[in-house]
This record gives structure tokens, C-alpha cells and sequence, in this order.
């Protein structure tokens, strides 16, 4: 598999962004710069990413998200493969 990543990715297996595969190998994502370790999904064309919102959940036990604007750079997490 390349190191090339998806312009948009999802942690919700009900989203047809979501690549269970990919995710296994462990994605990690840089926010404006900063790590972020709470990324529901991302989007790098559109440049936003949705982060979980503490320990609510949704009606459907989905985690309550919020939507930042910004620059979004993925990554594979190499220590993850290790």
C-alpha cells in the first residue's frame, strides 16, 4: 500500500468514507499544525475536521462531533506498524 492518503476520511463504519483497512494502519492527523489524537473524520480539499466533542453521544450512540476549519495534513503513524 502507498503512503498516499484519501482526500477524506471517516471513523464511521456507516459513512462511505470509511476504510476500515486504512484505519487498522493508523492515521494520524496534524491540525494548523498541532497533533489532534480526536479526529472523527477529515476532509483536506474542503480543509476542516470534525473532533469529538467529550464523551456525548448522539440518540444513535455516534459521539457528538464539531466541525474546525483549517489547514489538515494526514499521516500513516509508523510507530503504530512497529
Amino acid at each position: 500500500m502507498s503512503d498516499t492518503l484519501p482526500d477524506r476520511l471517516s471513523q464511521d463504519p456507516k459513512s462511505p468514507f470509511y476504510n476500515e483497512e486504512l484505519l487498522k494502519l493508523g492515521v494520524g492527523i496534524r491540525f494548523n499544525g498541532v497533533e489532534k489524537t480526536n479526529v472523527w473524520e477529515y476532509c483536506v480539499s474542503e480543509g476542516w475536521v470534525r473532533v469529538v466533542a467529550g464523551a456525548a453521544v448522539d440518540r444513535q450512540g455516534r459521539p457528538l462531533t464539531m466541525k474546525l476549519k483549517g489547514l489538515v495534513e494526514p499521516y500513516l503513524d509508523k510507530q503504530d506498524q512497529a
